[in-house]
């Protein structure tokens, strides 16, 4: 007994009639596109009591959509008569921008850290709670304003975007965290698997689907993680699985605000945990300098599994690894290094050079320089040769047929 409306949702202008009374109009309906004015995507005209009959009822709708400017599989979401008073959004709204609000606050405070420590992590953090907080104003613009149908293509375009691309950011963050030498992999499977989420039916399954390949992936460098050990590993794979599991069995649970619970919940603690560990960082290492302040002829490296120091001689090659460098020792070992290339380069004796944006090579080690097709191989006593840049091999040349007590540390 409560008032009714008719309510509209979808990519198409339309006009209502009931009981053979034109009721309004959203927009106006053509049979071709120049007689069509677009509508807007949310549209509702109440029903007079009036007009009800007891029974025998008749509602008829004209729509047309010209301007869409996609093919959807649903073009209109729902058509029917309801409660003419529905719930308020503000609730939902409340929610919402409360988290976007808290993933632009990790935002700014991952920039922060970037800032000052140059880590490739913190950036990635930043750039995924920025895609976050951006995405959550794009899913705010229905409810803030009523625009008109073709705006939609463009919105639910803008979603699935900022989905592919935090998927992306968060596979890209989770391999140089938990799996640097996977990284690599893990970036081109998310090369290929997310943009072919395009081709699937329905932008809700576009979106759904990339943000599960996101956190798949994900998922992958973290369960590296646990097996080598590293920390914030396990509780990384253990969010990860339970947002995999109820995406899988609950599909719908990833639309809307979800999405924005699972960044807001994943990347807020892992601001607090980034804070933590950089601080760990950083007095493990003025520890570890200290008491390497009277050993130069070793490097002092910090990594997930603590502080160890390293002879200048054993190093065969530096290779950068993003927030890392991978050393490569004698007789076959490696070691991860929690800093770049470019302090360590400052840090290394003169018998170090770089040969290669991301390769520093100890020179005491090199056995000849080779060029193979158009590159050129820097080949050591031991381990696979390097690669050397054509803009550093004319100081490699001249490095190697510098006098011999340069290399007099091995």
């Amino acid at each position: 007994m409560d008032p009714k409306a008719v309510f509209a949702i979808g990519v198409a202008s339309s006009e209502v009639w009931f009981n053979g009374v034109r009721l309004g109009a959203n927009g106006r309906p053509g049979a071709v596109a120049e007689a069509e004015i677009p509508g807007r995507y949310h549209f509702d005209v109440p029903i007079p009591e009036t007009l009800w009959r007891p029974a025998g009822n008749e509602l008829v709708v004209h729509m047309s959509a010209f301007h869409g400017g996609l093919r959807f599989v649903h073009p209109v979401g729902w058509l029917g008569v309801g409660a003419a008073r529905q719930p308020s959004p503000l609730p939902l709204l409340a929610v919402t921008f409360v988290a976007a609000g808290a993933l632009a606050a990790a935002a700014f405070g991952f920039g922060a850290i970037h800032a000052m420590r140059r880590t490739g992590s913190s950036l990635a953090l930043a750039a995924l709670s920025g895609v976050a907080a951006l995405q959550a104003a794009v899913e705010m613009l229905r409810h803030l304003w009523r625009y008109p149908y073709p705006v939609h293509s463009w919105r639910v375009t803008a979603i699935w975007l900022l989905t592919v691309a935090f998927a992306a950011l968060l596979a890209a963050w989770a391999g140089s965290r938990f799996a640097p030498r996977r990284r690599p992999w893990l970036l081109a499977a998310a090369a290929i698997a997310l943009p072919a989420t395009w081709l699937l039916p329905g932008f809700d399954v576009k979106a759904g689907v990339a943000l599960l390949a996101g956190v798949g992936l994900a998922g992958v460098a973290a369960a590296e993680g646990v097996v080598t050990k590293v920390a914030g590993a396990r509780p990384t794979l253990a969010w990860l699985a339970t947002f995999m599991a109820l995406g899988v069995l609950q599909p719908i649970w990833l639309l809307d605000l979800s999405f924005f619970v699972f960044a807001a919940t994943l990347v807020l603690p892992l601001l607090i945990v980034e804070v933590l560990r950089l601080g760990r960082d950083d007095t493990a290492r003025e520890a570890a300098l200290t008491r390497a302040a009277s050993r130069p002829d070793r490097l002092t490296v910090a990594s997930p599994r603590g502080v160890e120091l390293v002879p200048l001689p054993d190093i065969l090659a530096i290779v950068g690894a993003d927030d890392y460098a991978e050393l490569r020792l004698r007789g076959g070992r490696s070691l991860l290094h929690a800093a770049r290339l470019e302090r360590l380069e400052t840090q290394l004796p003169s018998t170090f050079l770089r040969v290669h944006r991301s390769v520093i090579a100890n020179l005491a080690h090199v056995e000849r320089l080779e060029r193979e097709g158009g590159r050129w191989r820097l080949h050591l006593s031991e381990g696979p040769p390097l690669p050397v840049s054509r803009s550093r091999l004319a100081a490699v040349r001249d490095a190697l047929d510098a006098p011999q007590p340069l290399r007099a540390i091995a």
